[in-house]
């Protein structure tokens, strides 16, 4: 997994790419916890997700939970087919309380 960071203006952008899973989780929370106190809200880009795991899901979560403990926004954005099935299995859509855009199928 690899995770760009972009910062402009008090916000943060987050780009995921690869999977999100357990095995992948302290980075992103590292990774997270750096990042979320600097910044007025944080959009994490999901569009490179190839894999979303049960543990990817809590982090999400737990993204959301600490952005609201900060008094910070945290919204997804972008995501992948990968990550849209896995929240859509879980029926995360309402935790989350991100807008879901569904890509068109080819």
């Amino acid at each position: 997994m690899q995770i760009n960071v972009r910062r402009e203006n008090g916000a943060c952008r987050l780009e995921i790419e690869g999977e999100l899973t357990i095995y992948h989780g302290p980075e992103f929370r590292s990774c997270l916890l750096e990042n979320l106190p600097g910044c007025d809200e944080t959009e994490i880009s999901l569009a490179g997700v190839t894999e979303l795991d049960t543990a990817g899901c809590q982090l999400l979560l737990a993204a959301k939970r600490e952005g609201l403990r900060l008094g910070k926004q945290v919204r997804f954005v972008s995501h992948s087919l990968s990550a849209l099935e896995v929240i859509e299995q879980f029926q995360m859509a309402a935790q989350l309380g991100d807008p879901l855009v569904i890509p068109a199928q080819r």
